[in-house]
């Protein structure tokens, strides 16, 4: 009893290797299949962690109120000067007015040239507070961060983003060094491991890129530059008056944040006439992620079932003209007293012999996943450099995941498309009338 269905399974993989190309062929239609199902899922995972991972970035229990400047005529308000955005009596009232609010962090961005002996760095003078390196999760190469002292007491200090201190000190250790921001003159107190930049979130969140900032206490940035900001263009000036350009508040607990958000939302609303101010929920956008990755994932997954289909399609052309050419054989077979049962059964066991080899080299192949992106992406950056650094961080960065359960999956399915596919030729060879099978030549 055991014998049987071992030597039927021995002699059907020996059928197959009677016609090697034939079978390569078919079988390479299942591989591509099956290596597709795990190479698009591995995409979509690792596409969607990177964007949760960006999403927790901010913080699940944060709610992030960015300015936003309107149309330019609204802006200036028949001013030559476009005051709008988030201020800091906005600062004051929701941290003071809203129970929930645990911290009400601020933030000021301006565009500055930094400048040491004869170097210059063009980047983003970030005006923030101590609890900004927590809540940004930002992590420190060299030094410390900003404390609560120097906050206090208007200290001309800063930190360094990890760029900014490689292009003006590549020799020398910038820490207790000096560098210069128009007139004024900051001490460097720390350098900050290097950040990759974020997409734009929402409606209301630009993309960053933190790799030239330089991070100098808030109150001293409103002491020694101000709110009033004056730009040349073209021979004409243009001003603009912004008190903040971001507040991040940290709620006292996950559940309260969408509840407070309305309350953050509504406060907002009465105190601006202009819509110069977006809300960005990072818990909204976390769940919203969540969501689209569960629809990317059914998505990629019947793409990659269509591609198993068109393989299974293979396996039944192939194996009808194979009934066609061995209908003599079948018609010996029966007359030496084999059953229908016994030839159903032979070809059934050659199409499920393929459509197994398929998957589990379509495995093989969509194991190495990784490894031939990384390697691709490498040579990619040797050879056309300038293009690959214009390509956006998603694709430049994408750490394809690959997910354990769609090994199964495919492999089960390819081994399913064997048997449904192989199971119409097997039953037609199996009604074939043994007379008339001997009489084929």
């Amino acid at each position: 009893m055991i014998r049987l269905p071992l030597r039927e399974l021995w002699q059907g993989v020996r059928t197959l290797q009677l016609h090697p190309l034939r079978s390569l062929l078919t079988v390479l239609g299942i591989f591509i299949g099956v290596a597709s199902v795990i190479w698009l899922l591995a995409f979509g995972e690792g596409i969607s962690r990177a964007v949760q991972k960006q999403i927790e970035g901010l913080g699940a229990d944060n709610i992030i109120v960015r300015s936003i400047k309107p149309r330019v005529d609204t802006a200036k308000q028949n001013s030559w000067v476009a005051t709008y955005g988030v201020t800091r009596d906005d600062l004051t009232r929701l941290r003071d007015t809203i129970p929930t609010v645990k911290l009400a962090m601020p933030v000021r961005e301006l565009r500055r040239e930094f400048r040491y002996l004869g170097r210059m760095v063009d980047g983003r003078l970030v005006g923030c507070t101590p609890q900004y390196a927590s809540l940004t999760r930002l992590e420190m190469d060299q030094g410390r961060f900003l404390s609560d002292a120097e906050m206090a007491q208007k200290h001309n200090v800063c930190v360094l983003a990890a760029e900014v201190a490689k292009s003006l000190f590549p020799y020398e250790d910038p820490i207790g060094r000096s560098i210069r921001v128009e007139k004024m003159y900051y001490v460097v107190v720390g350098v900050a491991k290097p950040r990759t930049p974020s997409a734009a979130i929402g409606g209301s969140l630009d993309s960053q890129d933190f790799s030239k900032d330089v991070y100098i206490p808030i109150t001293t940035l409103w002491s020694r530059i101000g709110d009033f900001i004056i730009t040349e263009r073209q021979g004409s000036q243009e001003a603009e008056k912004v008190q903040l350009n971001q507040i991040t508040l940290q709620i006292d607990s996950v559940a309260h944040v969408l509840q407070t958000s309305e309350v953050v939302k509504s406060t907002l609303a009465a105190n601006h006439k202009q819509d110069d101010y977006g809300v960005t929920v990072p818990l909204e956008l976390l769940e919203q992620a969540k969501t689209t990755k569960m629809m990317l994932m059914v998505l990629m997954v019947v793409i990659a079932g269509i591609s198993l289909t068109v393989g299974g399609i293979g396996i039944m052309n192939i194996t009808l003209a194979t009934v066609t050419e061995r209908t003599r054989e079948i018609g010996i077979r029966r007359a030496l007293g084999a059953k229908r049962s016994d030839i159903a059964r032979q070809f059934l066991i050659e199409t499920t012999a393929m459509a197994t080899t398929g998957g589990l080299t379509g495995i093989a192949g969509g194991m190495l996943c990784g490894p031939i992106v990384n390697g691709l992406r490498s040579l990619l950056e040797r050879v056309i450099p300038d293009i690959v650094q214009k390509l956006p961080p998603v694709v430049r960065e994408i750490q394809p995941e690959v997910v354990f359960w769609s090994i199964p999956l495919a492999f089960g399915i390819s081994v399913g498309v064997g048997i449904v596919f192989g199971l119409y030729p097997a039953l037609r060879a199996a009604e074939l009338d043994p007379i008339e099978a001997l009489r084929h030549s």
